[in-house]
């Protein structure tokens, strides 16, 4: 299985093949459009992410050690960011998911191009990530 970096790394080449934005965007909105809608049954209060400007929801569960998220979003360019957080961490452990940087998102430019709201929306999201694995790592008692 791959390591987180090396899917951040592959997130990074794939963007590097976009020459401008607006192909880049349209990547991040079928990346989202791929991404397995999460059940009625999950899209509840306490699964929402807060500082969100559209509605996301992100569940997860620990399996054999190993987080597995789920997440959806009525905004089609935020479920595709969601989609890039879940591919890079789902299937790992609460302590990759701590110790790895989420630098590879301004390496594909997200930071800069994405308007104000949007950026506070992808940080509350990777915060939210980040949240579950110091739960789960807790319940794990490491």
């Amino acid at each position: 299985m791959k390591s987180i970096q090396d899917k951040q790394n592959q997130i990074v080449q794939e963007f590097s093949d976009f020459k401008d934005w607006e192909t880049r965007y349209q990547h991040i909105i079928s990346l989202g459009k791929n991404l397995s809608p999460l059940a009625d049954e999950f899209k509840i209060e306490q699964n929402k992410v807060k500082g969100c400007q559209s509605q996301v929801w992100l569940h997860a569960t620990l399996e054999e050690g190993k987080i597995i998220y789920q997440a959806d979003s009525d905004a089609f360019i935020v479920r595709g960011l969601a989609s890039i957080l879940v591919q890079v961490f789902s299937e790992h452990s609460p302590a990759e998911i701590l110790a790895s940087s989420t630098e590879f998102l301004s390496e594909i430019g997200l930071t800069q191009h994405l308007s104000q709201s949007r950026a506070n929306g992808l940080a509350s999201m990777v915060r939210q990530f980040k949240n579950y694995a110091i739960a789960f790592q807790a319940l794990l008692g490491k």
